[in-house]
């Protein structure tokens, strides 16, 4: 008796190299982690922290301009004295409110305008830069607040009352009354450089974006 001559089953089919495509990782090696955007971003801390020092110091030194500025542009506050006292010429005048509203001004747009200039040097913001605005806003509105005192007439009101005479005119020397105004400066700069930065600057990676490449069509 002889076996029946049946031709022997197909060899199993091994899967080609297209159907487990999408399983190799991308070509030059690049892992999970950098497809993902583990890898270290930005220029390193200590960077960082060297510019947020020059930014701190270049705005405070901007505050010079900006007192010269608010002795140049405020509102005079006239007085006037006589053989007892010093006294305001226009009591109803809100020449002093126009002080500290033009300290406030110029505050608001040295800081939106410094903010926009730190923006467009280093585009991808940091904490160091957040707080090098704040401290350099400050710090130039200090230096402001005294250089527009240094250059506006004498604190000495009553050696100024006896020096230009009785009944005569004279400017009383520049005063903040509101305080809070020293702070105008970081408040629009941290607002104005925030807001470039969420409009313009570079998004972050997708932590959860697959690391695998998408399986062909079909």
């Amino acid at each position: 008796m002889t076996a029946p001559l049946t031709p022997p089953p197909p060899p199993h089919e091994q899967p080609s190299d297209s159907a487990n495509a999408w399983q190799a990782p991308p070509a030059g090696g690049v892992g999970v982690a950098g497809i993902a955007g583990y890898e270290q971003d930005g220029p390193g801390m200590k960077t960082e922290v060297r510019e947020a020092a020059v930014i701190t110091v270049a705005v405070a030194v901007a505050g010079a301009l900006l007192g010269v500025l608010w002795w140049w542009l405020a509102p005079h506050v006239p007085l006037v004295a006589d053989d007892s006292a010093v006294y305001l010429k226009d009591t109803e005048g809100e020449q002093a409110i126009g002080v500290d509203g033009t300290f406030t001004l110029l505050a608001l747009a040295f800081g939106a305008v410094s903010a926009v200039v730190v923006y467009l040097m280093r585009r991808r913001g940091g904490v160091p830069l957040v707080v090098a605005l704040a401290v350099g806003g400050v710090l130039g509105s200090v230096l402001a607040w005294r250089v527009g005192i240094w250059l506006g007439p004498t604190q000495d009101v009553v050696a100024h009352a006896k020096a230009v005479g009785e009944g005569v005119t004279f400017s009383a020397p520049l005063k903040l009354g509101a305080k809070g105004a020293l702070l105008a400066w970081s408040l629009a700069g941290l607002v104005v450089h925030l807001g470039l930065t969420a409009l313009f600057g570079p998004r972050d990676p997708d932590p959860y974006a697959s690391p695998y490449a998408a399986p062909p069509a079909g």
